[in-house]
């Protein structure tokens, strides 16, 4: 069924209003351009050749005037003729300019001075012509006479009339050419005025159908959207109208009627699957932690074990010959043994509890010995990695600070741990510790495989570990709790590091802990709470046991 008011009809209207605009400002334009274009054509056919006329006819004369000089100052017959041959040719070329002239129309003043330059640019010809005979019979003073006197006179007159006609020439062209530039200012503001008045009818168009269909095609859209958006107290306008846009907005309001169910419905499914996915994702990052604390245990665990089996059998071999001096090396790397599995016992269960219970509980900041903190973290892995090499760099022999010492001792540990375990082949790792203005910097480098570029963005977030560290176990919690420790103590933690060339980690603790309330004297007994050995936590969740285990820290 057609509609009696069509979207289509007033589209229509809109663009018949465009076209008739651009056929009209299109017609008035050529109007316009059809008479500058007259203008310019006079200017070009009529007074540009009539100006290069008149001055080839001033040019001609003048010359002509001055080689008749040269005829009577001439003494030799070969210079008298060349001079009579070159007054020929101007001749010749006077004439062909006056022809010229003639050719182009003229109003009747410019004719009028026209006639009167060539009656008497004739009548000096004839005095000339007469002195010339004088001149050729070697009757030199009468020419020069007749030079200076009556070709003179007639020159003059006849030059001043050439003047006064390239005067008026000029003129009557310097008013075509001003009449050309009215007549552009004319036609470039009368266009002007037409794109205006086109404009605006355009502008008038665009806001009307901005306002009849755009504006409440938009309003719709928006009430469709914030349908979507299960917003139903909505009111839809534009029912009443008997177009497009009101069929439109009578199927908008069926729409919502129905549509309030559905979205309550979905709405509810939603909070369900929302649900479901939160599980699953809390059950596979479960599985997952299970499945790296499985393969870290059984990795770690087996270490102290192979050695403290080892050992014991070779006791039972050379149980009847066995020196006392023997039994003590061995019993020495068994008891070492089994301090390493206390180490990573102990470790576990305090990782468990700073993650899950937060460090704030457990901060006791309280006066301490950075340098005497970091050689005890030194020598504790070079008794648990005997084949590391660790070397120490310490500016002074105490470095006194406020903070929790087992925290940074967790801390210190997690980092040289990574550059233990990661320094392939027992490399070289550097611990350096200086104190620079009111802060302690302790840094330790290795030369392992480096980190990647891609993950030094992410490299202290927990549960996340570097993209080269296929097979090797770990928890990606060790730099997570680094950082955790440090920020407690109110520094940072910074990281230098290129893949395939190390890593150097510096962190940078206040002399003075902000989080301070009171401090106890260095070499004072500790607290209760204190009183504890110091946590070891790795960066991958557990002491390194062999410096060679390739892979790279979490990052």
């Amino acid at each position: 069924m057609r509609q009696p008011h069509s979207i289509r009809f007033y589209l229509a209207a809109v663009f018949l209003l465009f076209f008739f605009l651009v056929v009209v400002l299109g017609l008035f334009s050529i109007w316009r351009l059809s008479n500058f274009n007259r203008l310019s054509a006079d200017v070009a056919e009529l007074w540009l050749p009539n100006t290069r006329v008149l001055g080839d006819l001033n040019n001609f004369t003048s010359d002509f005037r001055a080689i008749e000089g040269s005829n009577l100052l001439s003494s030799e017959p070969a210079e008298i003729a060349a001079t009579e041959r070159q007054m020929a040719d101007l001749d010749r070329s006077i004439a062909e300019a006056e022809r010229g002239f003639e050719r182009i129309r003229h109003d009747a003043a410019e004719n009028d001075l026209y006639g009167r330059f060539k009656e008497r640019w004739n009548g000096y010809r004839t005095i000339v012509n007469r002195m010339l005979v004088l001149s050729r019979g070697n009757r030199k003073a009468q020419a020069l006479a007749i030079y200076a006197g009556a070709s003179r006179t007639a020159y003059d007159a006849a030059s001043d009339t050439l003047g006064r006609l390239t005067d008026q020439a000029v003129a009557n062209a310097k008013v075509a050419s001003d009449r050309l530039g009215t007549a552009y200012r004319q036609a470039l503001w009368l266009i002007l005025l037409g794109m205006a008045i086109a404009g605006v009818m355009v502008v008038a168009a665009l806001v009307h159908v901005s306002r009849f269909i755009s504006a409440p095609l938009l309003n719709l859209a928006d009430r469709m959207r914030r349908l979507a958006a299960d917003d139903t107290d909505i009111d839809v306008p534009g029912t009443e109208r008997r177009d497009e846009i009101g069929a439109m907005a009578q199927a908008t309001v069926v729409f919502r009627n129905n549509a309030i169910e559905l979205m309550r419905s979905q709405r509810m499914l939603a909070r369900q699957a929302a649900m479901l996915e939160e599980q699953l994702a809390q059950e596979q990052r479960l599985a997952s932690l299970q499945r790296n604390f499985v393969s870290m245990a059984s990795h770690e665990f087996r270490t102290p074990l192979t050695i403290i089996d080892g050992h014991a059998r070779r006791l039972i071999k050379i149980k009847d010959s066995v020196v006392p001096a023997e039994i003590g090396e061995r019993a020495g790397k068994v008891r070492a043994a089994v301090l390493r599995l206390t180490h990573l016992i102990d470790n576990l269960l305090n990782s468990a509890r700073l993650i899950d219970g937060g460090a704030e509980p457990h901060f006791h900041p309280a006066a301490m010995d950075m340098a005497t903190l970091l050689r005890e973290v030194c020598q504790l892995h070079r008794e648990m990695a005997p084949g590391a090499q660790i070397a120490e760099h310490f500016a002074g022999a105490s470095m006194p600070m406020v903070g929790d010492a087992k925290l940074l001792f967790q801390a210190v540990s997690n980092l040289l741990s990574n550059a233990v375990k990661y320094s392939p082949g027992g490399g070289p790792i550097e611990v350096d510790a200086q104190i620079l203005a009111e802060e302690i910097v302790v840094s330790i480098a290795d030369r392992g495989i480096g980190i990647p570029a891609r993950d030094l963005g992410r490299l202290f977030e927990r549960y996340h570990r570097g993209s080269n560290v296929s097979g090797i176990v770990g928890t990606g919690v060790g730099l997570y709790l680094v950082k955790m420790a440090v920020e407690l103590h109110g520094g940072g933690v910074e990281v230098a590091s290129r893949e395939g060339e190390g890593s150097r980690f510096a962190i940078r603790l206040p002399i003075r802990c902000a989080a301070a309330t009171t401090a106890r004297p260095i070499g004072a007994e500790p607290a209760a709470a204190d009183a504890a050995p110091p946590m070891v936590v790795p960066a991958d969740g557990a002491p390194s046991l062999s410096p060679g285990a390739g892979g790279r820290r979490e990052r």
